[in-house]
């Protein structure tokens, strides 16, 4: 029983990363976004289901 607890334990630690690397990613885009947009919104050019596909999987990134 612990030896279950523990493996789930490493999954969710491993989820955790992975998920704190896609948020460094999304930040980094953003601020590259920002400064080449010279820090107007650049969230209304965001199209978050393509990006949602991207991060899921679903969907290669455009070239």
């Amino acid at each position: 029983m612990i030896g279950d607890l523990e493996h789930q334990e490493r999954d969710v630690s491993y989820q955790r990363r992975i998920l704190h690397g896609k948020i460094d990613i999304l930040r980094a885009e953003l601020v590259a976004r920002l400064q080449t947009s010279g820090g107007r919104s650049v969230l209304d050019q965001v199209d978050v289901d393509r990006l949602t596909e991207i991060l899921t999987g679903k969907a290669a990134p455009k070239a």
